[in-house]
């Protein structure tokens, strides 16, 4: 088995962990992305994190600056006030992100931590409660799924990005080019399995 943890394994633990549990679901779906964008960043030099490929593309660090605004933004009072702050500018989230790797993560783990905070504390009772973002109402679930869309698009445009630059020395995320057949096989004899 490869050193590193592929897509495939992160993805096959949550139904490992069978649950009924929406909240459960989607607290693993987001940690499933905070790692894979991580494990994708952690691929790219300092100064990859800053290449957009045209003018009209996001490089790597202005998507984590969107993302964490966003985040805060959301999750901030997150049953208590409208998902989109008057605070916030929405529009400075695609200049000017931190010039280094370290003031990217900081904005990075804010954000996610905006995320967690808020989902960790939640019920199943939760779900049927109503938020606002930009003053139009969602319930708990649909403002969730929102954001679980949302965030799950724009990693993989980190793994988009990460991948094309890292090029020849990009280790996968997932299951490797020709590789489908074998990992499957693993699969099928319980050697691959995340229970193993």
């Amino acid at each position: 088995m490869e050193d590193e943890c592929p897509l495939w394994f992160i993805i096959h633990v949550m139904p490992h962990e069978f649950t009924t549990s929406y909240l459960a679901d989607s607290l693993a779906s987001f940690r499933s992305f905070k790692t894979m964008g991580e494990r994708a960043m952690a691929q790219v030099t300092d100064d990859q994190l800053q290449i957009a490929l045209d003018p009209e593309s996001n490089s790597i660090a202005v998507i984590m600056k969107h993302l964490a605004g966003n985040m805060r933004s959301r999750w901030t009072d997150f049953l208590s006030s409208d998902g989109e702050k008057p605070d916030r500018k929405r529009d400075s989230e695609f200049e000017a992100p931190p010039a280094t790797r370290a003031g990217l993560m900081d904005l990075w783990e804010s954000g996610w931590q905006c995320v967690f905070a808020a989902l960790e504390p939640l019920t199943e009772a939760d779900l049927g409660r109503t938020v606002y973002i930009r003053n139009e109402p969602h319930s708990v679930m649909q403002a969730i799924n929102r954001q679980v869309a949302h965030y799950a698009c724009h990693v993989g445009q980190i793994v988009f990005l990460a991948k094309h630059l890292a090029s020849s020395s990009w280790k996968s995320l997932s299951i490797p080019r020709g590789k489908s057949a074998e990992v499957n096989a693993r699969m099928a004899s319980g050697q691959g399995s995340p229970r193993s």
